[in-house]
């Protein structure tokens, strides 16, 4: 058996982080058993589905790498098909039309409630032949009235429904569109999906669907439904928590192999490791080892994982994205700009995100137009900035600008004068950037390079020079 899974989230909002768990769990399934992951919308809620929440799932699925075998398939195009099973059903006595009127139900609710009964469709009309001309009717289930259905779900283990307690579920609207529940079923035999793997919100939809996949003589998938993801305070997970767009944590400097990790590791474990490659999560998950209980996000573990993906990663990975954000702070690159792999390397171990380092390097690309007055006042003694015009004399003279050939530069001059590097390297600091805080200031020099680093260092102290001190 070909393993088939499935994921088909509704585009009537953003792709957020509980979906895209859901998309990962299922895409993981499949790759570890060289099966096929299917990307399908369900988007039969016209009223709320929208072209935008569709991109956005698209993008969103395409920045985590979660590529797909097959689709995107959209509900919305298989109207006919989902009509042809109505009337197949229809035909075969499996499903029945209802003439109830709003007004019937909620009277028939009412009574039910009265007599301390649970609210439910009384089957009224599930023997009757007779028709209704001009009169609207729904298309409901001939759900079994005995019995139970018996769900052996994969993360919750065995769950029973009784057959009473699940009354004639609507199929079709009046209008002859098809509900949610049955697109669904048809959806899932169609696409010949194995395994289902979904929030367990759905988990009291399971009994109806599979009822419905039997009636067609067809074997229901086996099912796996994931814990609910609470926020840190165990509350639901909300906005203010991390329930966002997916792409917001694109726009904010994450590496999308550490939002997979980070995701992963919630409900799901391998011993006590906590940072894993794609490529390791490909091999090591399955779905039976994920835990029932609800887990909680924590934004600040997940810009830990971040920063441990950044530190791992090959500094050639950090670029492209060091590159978007940069951009995005205004910043116009070459084509091939030497400067942001160094960059990458100099400051991941002092940043949580890409988003920090391409603030964090903004200097390298604008040169200071003011400078920290206090560290000024701190760092520019007058025997500093005495000695200003021969460093740069000596660093113009520089044979190489590599680092180390830097570093033993600033070492030698700072020991010559009787100073520690700390004092030669600050004021050097603060010409470059502006402030006292950088990279290493060997480093700085290597990357701003020559012409720029003296240009900078000239400019600084003639402007401090000129100041009454």
């Amino acid at each position: 058996m070909t393993v088939r899974t499935r994921f088909a989230p509704s585009p009537t909002g953003f792709l957020h982080i509980g979906g895209l768990r859901t998309a990962l769990f299922s895409w993981l399934y499949a790759r570890r058993h060289g099966g096929v992951f299917v990307l399908r919308i369900e988007d039969t809620d016209l009223e709320r589905s929208t072209v935008p929440a569709i991109q956005q799932i698209l993008d969103g699925m395409e920045w985590a790498g979660l590529g797909h075998d097959e689709g995107p398939f959209f509900q919305t195009k298989r109207f006919d098909r989902y009509k042809a099973v109505i009337d197949e059903m229809l035909a075969n006595g499996q499903a029945y039309r209802c003439y109830c009127t709003k007004d019937e139900l909620e009277q028939m609710r009412a009574a039910q409630v009265a007599r301390g009964e649970k609210p439910r469709y009384d089957g009224r009309w599930r023997d009757r032949t007779d028709v209704l001309p001009g009169v609207p009717s729904v298309v409901r289930f001939k759900n079994p009235l005995t019995g139970a259905v018996v769900v052996d779900d994969v993360v919750h283990g065995r769950v029973v429904f009784q057959n009473a307690e699940l009354d004639d579920l609507i199929i079709a609207r009046s209008d002859g569109s098809p509900t949610y529940n049955f697109c669904v079923v048809v959806d899932d035999m169609d696409m010949d999906i194995t395994h289902v793997i979904r929030g367990d919100d759905h988990l009291n939809n399971t009994p109806r669907q599979m009822n419905m996949l039997l009636a067609m003589g067809r074997k229901p998938p086996v099912y796996a439904h994931l814990p609910m993801i609470l926020g840190s305070d165990g509350a639901k997970l909300s906005k203010r928590h991390g329930a966002v767009s997916v792409l917001q944590y694109r726009d904010e400097g994450f590496l999308p192999e550490a939002v997979l990790n980070y995701l992963a590791r919630l409900g799901w474990s391998h011993g006590d490791q906590e940072i894993f490659s794609v490529a390791e999560l490909v091999s090591l998950f399955d779905i039976a080892d994920v835990n029932k209980s609800a887990s909680a996000f924590d934004g600040n573990k997940l810009a830990w994982l971040n920063q441990q993906h950044m530190m791992r990663a090959p500094v050639t990975r950090l670029v492209a994205p060091l590159r978007w954000q940069l951009e995005r702070e205004g910043v116009a690159l070459g084509e091939d700009d030497a400067r942001l792999g160094p960059i990458a390397a100099a400051l991941r171990e002092r940043a949580k995100t890409l988003k920090e380092i391409a603030v964090a390097s903004l200097f390298f690309f604008r040169a200071p137009t003011v400078f920290d007055e206090k560290a000024v006042r701190k760092h520019v003694t007058a025997d500093v900035l005495a000695a200003l015009p021969a460093l740069a004399e000596e660093l113009g003279a520089l044979d190489s600008w590599a680092s180390a050939d830097l570093h033993a530069l600033l070492t030698a001059f700072a020991t010559a004068r009787a100073m520690t590097l700390g004092k030669v390297a600050q004021p050097i600091r603060l010409a470059l950037c502006g402030a006292t805080v950088s990279p290493p200031i060997d480093a700085t020099l290597a990357i701003l390079g020559r012409d720029e680093s003296l240009e900078r260092l000239r400019r600084a102290t003639a402007l401090w020079s000129s100041v009454d001190r």
